[in-house]
Order: structure tokens, then C-alpha cells, then sequence
């Protein structure tokens, strides 16, 4: 072992970032390594992070922890997609799906393009009828994918991900870590110490004195970024000027019928609201732009909207989206909201909070810090985040309303140059290419753009090889499948009561 191999990993922070990272880091990298995370009970988490998308699925699957267990453990729901109303316009209503497919491809032509031509030519509904989850989603039904039914079945795959509490999902991963070594240490950082040569840090200072020294930092203080930000002034790259929105107001509700298998967005007069139903209690909150709403008439807002009465008082909680410029400077790493902040529109948190994992894992140095390791980090984060933020930017800018300055602003506001390059694409011949890996794949992209009403004025002539009646045939027995699996399948409530109901929570 070489003197600059790295043998100890300190965790500055607990909350949903701190523990994910201690479970999976105690996970693979196992006891070759020191791992201590810090906290203080007195400093509160954001905790309202309640959606996920479904790789997270994987994250629990590298933990090897059983999917019923974790359900039950977190109050959890499950989530087939999200359902967006009044963003389009006042009155519209659609739902972003999750999964790889919309229906399936016509030979080699994706399904997209077949129902552009079809729509076009009145043989078509509306997109929507022909996704498993977006048809499924709001008749409050849901299953995990089926082994019995044939192959290339839409019940084979589906895709979904949860709702958790992630306080109790903390608290989860806690118990996880702290068995597989991690110790925990309560208090508050004073101090950092740094090398005046390297400009590495040393350690943290705790304000009872101890001194903890660490090779590796991962910063999971939050949006104060302790380690990177405070101690290394790294910088921060605002995404304010496309995403106005830099507040949220949150609360509670009682259980109000069963719950949906959907997290549900709908467009405010500054903002958006979600709903994301628990087995204990409703999460609820409204994200709007300060700029263009009060505190206290966003409050007023929000409880008027909730679908049961209110589980304590309303908080308020500030943020401004964007990222840093690095997110691994020098020996410290950034993960969670000390790496920048994506508002909840499409539940990217913890997503964000995993793949910075899953890079690190990736890219771990073997003897001491290599700029080449830390620079394919920081370019692979950057890409991922400045993707995800195209894609939030999509929602608000490809909009009809007009109602109100805040919507007038996001229609006619300048995006950026790539996700323009996107939209005009699209809306030219229904085109859209991946880029690398980023997270939202096709499907999603097409889902938003057509749910905004990006409709594209034409389609791959490749289409018109396929004779009319033809097509007309397909597009029927597409979204004859479609309904007649979701037909199959259990509520929502009925398969949570049979395979992972919560108990009260402890």
C-alpha cells in the first residue's frame, strides 16, 4: 500500500446524500476502508424530496435490499410517472410515463413516428392511450412486471420507481451502513482545516474539539456546501435565468382515498404544486418564483389546493437552481444538494444524489488524486446536470399560457442554444437523438414535447412505406394491448395491501 493510497473516507452530512453514500460505499468498497460520517441532529435536512424515477431501483438492488422491506420501511407508494396539469394550457392534462417505449416500433421505425402520421391523418388518439404507465397511472392501477405472460408483453416491463419518506429512508440506510462498519459521529463542524500547500483539505473540526482527519471528503452538507463551496470557493453556475422559479412552500395532508400511482404537477400562477400520496400522509408543495408570488400568498395557494387537511404549518424553504462549476475539487467530493440543486419538477434529487455515487464508485482513485479521474468526473456531472436542466427548461418554455407574467416570461424567455437545437428538430419531423447518457431517454423527451403541444408538421418519409390501412391496423392492435394490460392489472392499494403495507411509524 502506497503512502498516498487513500484509506480513509469522511461524510460530512447525513439526510438521504450522506447515507446513500455511506450504504453504498460501505457496500463495495467494503472494510479495506475507513468510512465516518458526521452529523448533527440539530441541523434539520430539506426532506421533501419524496418522488424518485426508476434507477433507483438499482441503487436498491446494489444494496441488495428487498424491495417489500423498503416499502413498507419507508411509507412508500409506487410511481408510474407524473401527471402535469394546466402546464400545456389551462385544461390540459397528460402524464409522463416511465419506461423505453411508447407502444413498440413498426419494424425499425420507432413508435413516435408511426403516430405522428397516424394523428395527422385522424387514425390516431391521443399518445397518451398508447403507453402502459400513462394509461395505467390514472385508473389507479399497478403492478411489478409479470414472469407469466408472453414474451414482449408490456406487463413483462414495467417501469416504475416509489414514493418514500425520505427522512425514513435515511434512517433505513443508516442501519444499513452502520453494520457494514460506517461509524457515525454527532456534532456540528467549526472548522475545516486546510493544507497550505496542496489546498487539500485536512479535516473537520467539531465544535467539542475533536479533530477528524480523512484522505477522501464527500461534501453532504447541503445548499451550503461547507466543504466545497465555504472551505474551497469552487463557484456555482446559476440556472436562474431559465428556471425562475427559487422557492418552495411545503406541508403535510391527511390520507385522502387510496393512494395514485403517479406523482401529480399542476401549473399555479407562479409555479407548480406536486402531490405525492404516502401510506402515512400526502406530500405537498409548491415551487414558485418569489419574484412573482409572496411567501404568504403561496401558503395560501398550497393549502387551498391540498386534497386533505393540513399536517402541521407550512415552511418555506429558499434555493437557487444550478450547480457547481466543480463537483470534485481538489480531495473533496460534492454529492446532493451541495452539488447543485434541480427543482423537484421531474424528481432528479435523488437520482443526482446516485449517480454522483455510482461516478465516484466508477472513477475511484487507486493512488492518491489524478486530475484525470477528477476531470472525467466533473465533465460527466456537468453534462448530466446542464441535460437535466434543458429538460426542465422544456416544460415551462413550451407552454400557451398567457395568464399571467410568470407563464408570459417562460414562454418567450431565450433557452439555451441545445435544447433550441431539440425543439426545432422535433417539431420539424418528429427527430430525436439521444445525447451519450444522459438520463431522460426518447420517450420522456417525446412525452413532454407532444403533452406541451410541440406537435411536429411532419415525420420520416420512411412512414409513408407503410400502406394506410395498414397503419391504421397496427395503431388499433397497439392500443388494444395497451388497454386490455391495464385492464389486467391490480389497484394500486389492493397490490400495496397484499405485498408491503406499512405499519405506524416508530
Amino acid at each position: 500500500m502506497s503512502e498516498s493510497e487513500i484509506k480513509s473516507i469522511v461524510i460530512v452530512g447525513g439526510g438521504t446524500a450522506g447515507w446513500m453514500t455511506a450504504a453504498a460505499l460501505s457496500k463495495v468498497l467494503g472494510e479495506a476502508y475507513s468510512i465516518r460520517l458526521v452529523e448533527s441532529e440539530a441541523i434539520g435536512t430539506v426532506g421533501v424530496g419524496e418522488g424518485s424515477v426508476p434507477h433507483i431501483r438499482l441503487f436498491n438492488s446494489l444494496l441488495q435490499v428487498e424491495e417489500a422491506d423498503f416499502v413498507r420501511s419507508t411509507q412508500g407508494t409506487f410511481k408510474l410517472g407524473v401527471q402535469f396539469n394546466d402546464w400545456a394550457r389551462i385544461g390540459s392534462t397528460y402524464v409522463h410515463g416511465f419506461g423505453n417505449d411508447l407502444g413498440h416500433s413498426l419494424g425499425h421505425l420507432p413508435f413516435h413516428q408511426c403516430w405522428i402520421r397516424a394523428f395527422h391523418g385522424g387514425i390516431a388518439d391521443e399518445l397518451g392511450v398508447y403507453s402502459l404507465n400513462s394509461l395505467a397511472a390514472p385508473r389507479g392501477k399497478f403492478m411489478v412486471s409479470a414472469t407469466d405472460v408472453p414474451r414482449g408483453s408490456p406487463l413483462a416491463s414495467v417501469a416504475y420507481a416509489y414514493h418514500f419518506d425520505t427522512g425514513l429512508y435515511a434512517r433505513y440506510l443508516r442501519a444499513y451502513a452502520e453494520r457494514r462498519g460506517v461509524r457515525r459521529t454527532e456534532g456540528v463542524v467549526s472548522g475545516v482545516e486546510i493544507d497550505p500547500e496542496s489546498g487539500f483539505v485536512e479535516s473537520v473540526r467539531m465544535e467539542g474539539g475533536e479533530e477528524i482527519r480523512g484522505d477522501l471528503f464527500i461534501d453532504c452538507s447541503g445548499f451550503r456546501g461547507l466543504l466545497i463551496e465555504e472551505a474551497l470557493g469552487t463557484g456555482y453556475e446559476d440556472f436562474m435565468r431559465w428556471l425562475p422559479c427559487d422557492r418552495a412552500v411545503v406541508v403535510g395532508s391527511e390520507v385522502a382515498g387510496a393512494p395514485t400511482p403517479y406523482t401529480r404537477s399542476s401549473a399555479r400562477g407562479a409555479g407548480w404544486q406536486w402531490r405525492i400520496p404516502l401510506q402515512h400522509r400526502i406530500g405537498n408543495g409548491y415551487v414558485y418564483s418569489s419574484a412573482h408570488c409572496s411567501d404568504d400568498e403561496a401558503a395560501a395557494t398550497l393549502l387551498r389546493h391540498l386534497d386533505g387537511p393540513a399536517v402541521g404549518d407550512p415552511r418555506v424553504l429558499r434555493f437557487s437552481t444550478g450547480r457547481r462549476r466543480k463537483f470534485w475539487n481538489r480531495n473533496v467530493v460534492a454529492i446532493g444538494l451541495s452539488s447543485g440543486f434541480m427543482e423537484p419538477l421531474e424528481s432528479t434529487g435523488i437520482h443526482l444524489i446516485q449517480s454522483g455515487i455510482a461516478r465516484l464508485l466508477n472513477l475511484f482513485p487507486r493512488d492518491g488524486f489524478s486530475d484525470v479521474l477528477v476531470d472525467r468526473y466533473n465533465a460527466q456531472a456537468t453534462f448530466e446536470f446542464d441535460r437535466i436542466r434543458d429538460f426542465l427548461i422544456l416544460h415551462y418554455h413550451a407552454t400557451e399560457r398567457d395568464d399571467t407574467e410568470f407563464w408570459n416570461q417562460c414562454r418567450t424567455m431565450q433557452v439555451p442554444p441545445e435544447l433550441q437545437a431539440t425543439i426545432d428538430l422535433f417539431r420539424h419531423s418528429g427527430r430525436f437523438f439521444r445525447s451519450g447518457d444522459e438520463m431522460f431517454a426518447e420517450m420522456s423527451w417525446v412525452q413532454i414535447m407532444v403533452g406541451q403541444g410541440i406537435l411536429p408538421r411532419s415525420y420520416s418519409p420512411l412512414v409513408d412505406r407503410v400502406p394506410a390501412s395498414e397503419l391504421a391496423e397496427f395503431m388499433d392492435s397497439v392500443k388494444a394491448t395497451i388497454a386490455a394490460c391495464v385492464d389486467a392489472m391490480p389497484m394500486h392499494q389492493a397490490f400495496i395491501d397484499r405485498h408491503c403495507k406499512a405499519g405506524a411509524v416508530q
